[in-house]
């Protein structure tokens, strides 16, 4: 991985994209959290308590720097995952009865 020139605690993966070095968090991530539920950073760091404070300003001063670019991305995979959906959604129903016929076979 390459570290990202001016942002400490930035590092780039071999796909290209922006994680926190030494987690598991990439930097759209954090930044879709602050896009779709407007958390600020120190709501972000309630809600990951293993990230320290400067880490999550980093990702947050990356997503700024390139904030047309990672909004693109975060809203391409809504539509992914809206699409992976489908129109209905499974009923519990159908959980149920699924699961049972998993347990029954494995079980």
């Amino acid at each position: 991985m390459a570290t990202a020139d001016t942002y400490p605690h930035i590092v780039l993966a071999n796909d290209g994209k922006a994680v926190i070095e030494g987690t598991r968090y990439a930097v759209e991530h954090i930044a879709a959290e602050q896009y779709f539920y407007g958390w600020s950073a120190e709501e972000i760091l309630r809600q990951h308590p293993d990230l320290r404070p400067a880490e999550v300003y980093a990702a947050l001063a990356f997503f700024h720097d390139h904030h047309d670019s990672i909004i693109a991305a975060i809203e391409a995979g809504k539509v992914r995952a809206e699409q992976a959906r489908g129109h209905e959604p499974v009923s519990r129903d159908e959980l149920l009865r699924r699961r049972a016929a998993v347990h029954g076979r494995n079980g």
